[in-house]
C-alpha cells in the first residue's frame, strides 16, 4: 500500500494538519501487562480477520495460510465485492465452538471503500436494526451505511447456524474498516439475538466508530470486547475526539513482539503505554503499523 494512497485516505478523513490534544479532564487508567498465554489466545481471531482479505478460496476455505491456521472452520456464507460492499463471511468453528462473522477492512485501491471511510458525519442508528437505541446514540455515517448493507443477511445466517450447531457463541472479527463493522455487528447482534447469546468481539486497528453514548452502549451490552492496536498505528486515533467520536473499553495495545498491555476504561488514557498517549497525533504515528504484525501475523491483501 503506497504512502500516497494513505495520504489521500487521511486527507479525506480531514486528518492532515490536525493535532489531537488530549482533553484536560482525562481519568487516570492503568495499563496491565498481558501474559504470553493471553496474547496467544488472540491468534485464531487474528487469522480470521486476515482471511477476510483473501477472497480467492474463501468460499471453500482454501485461502492459504490464513485459512490453514483455522483448518476446522466451516464457511457457510460469503459476500461482498471489496468495493461497494466489503468482503465478509460467516461460518462455524468447532475448535472455538462458535459462529464467526468476519469483515474485510479498507482496500485503499478501491475508491468506494475510501469514500465510506471519508464520510465522517455522525448520524443516529436505525431503530429497525438497533431496537431501543436512542437518537442521541450516533455513529460514523459511512460505517453505519456500510453495515446496513449486510446486517440482515448476516443475522439470518447466524440464527440458522445457532440452531443447526446448537451453540450460543458468536464472535465478530475485523481489521480497520472491518473492525468498525465488527463493532457495529457486536451491538446489532446483541440487540437482535436471544438473551443468553455469548457475544465476543475482537477487532484490529479499528478507527473510532461512534460518540460517547455509543461507546457506553458497547461497554454495557458487549461484555467480551477487545480492540487490539499495534504499536504506533495512527488509525485507532481517528476520527478525532474533537469531532465527537469516542472508543469503548477493551483496548489491548501491542508494544512489540511478546509485549502488550490491556488498558482499562474507555478512550481516556493517561498511561504512556496506551494508544492515545503513545500516538498523540498522526505525525507521531506509523501507518505501516496498521498492517501489523499482530503477534507475528500481518493483516492486509498483501498477507494472503
Amino acid at each position: 500500500m503506497r504512502f500516497s494512497t494513505f495520504s489521500r485516505f487521511l486527507s479525506a478523513l480531514g486528518l492532515v494538519g490536525v493535532s489531537y490534544a488530549a482533553p484536560t479532564a482525562l481519568q487516570e487508567r492503568a495499563a496491565t501487562a498481558l501474559s504470553s498465554s493471553e496474547l496467544a489466545s488472540f491468534a485464531p481471531f487474528t487469522q480470521f480477520a486476515r482471511a477476510a482479505y483473501c477472497p480467492n478460496g474463501l468460499k471453500t476455505w482454501t485461502c492459504g495460510a490464513a485459512c490453514n491456521a483455522n483448518s476446522d472452520f466451516q464457511v457457510t456464507l460469503t459476500g461482498g465485492d471489496g468495493n461497494e460492499i466489503q468482503i465478509y463471511y460467516v461460518g462455524f468453528s468447532p475448535s472455538q465452538n462458535s459462529i464467526i462473522v468476519a469483515h474485510e477492512g479498507t482496500d485503499p485501491t478501491q475508491f468506494l471503500s475510501l469514500l465510506t471511510d471519508a464520510n465522517i458525519v455522525l448520524a443516529s442508528l436505525s431503530t429497525s436494526l438497533f431496537p431501543g437505541v436512542t437518537s442521541g446514540t450516533q455513529v460514523h455515517s459511512g460505517f453505519r451505511d456500510q453495515h446496513a448493507k449486510t446486517a440482515s443477511v448476516i443475522l439470518t445466517e447466524v440464527k440458522r447456524l445457532m440452531a443447526l450447531k446448537n451453540t450460543k457463541n458468536v464472535a465478530l472479527v475485523g481489521h480497520s474498516l472491518g473492525g468498525a463493522l465488527a463493532e457495529l455487528d457486536a451491538l446489532f447482534l446483541t440487540l437482535n439475538l436471544p438473551s443468553g447469546t455469548a457475544i465476543k468481539a475482537v477487532t484490529y486497528g479499528t478507527p473510532r466508530v461512534g460518540n460517547a453514548l455509543f461507546a457506553s452502549l458497547i461497554d454495557s451490552k458487549v461484555l467480551d470486547f477487545k480492540r487490539i492496536n499495534n504499536k504506533d498505528d495512527i488509525i485507532p486515533i481517528v476520527p478525532g475526539r474533537f469531532l465527537g467520536f469516542s472508543h469503548p473499553h477493551g483496548e489491548v495495545h501491542i508494544l512489540g513482539p511478546g509485549r502488550a498491555v490491556a488498558c482499562s476504561g474507555d478512550d481516556n488514557a493517561t498511561d504512556a503505554d496506551c494508544q492515545i498517549q503513545s500516538v498523540p497525533n498522526i505525525f507521531e504515528g506509523n501507518i505501516l503499523d496498521h498492517l501489523g504484525p499482530y503477534e507475528g501475523i500481518s493483516i492486509s491483501t498483501l498477507a494472503c
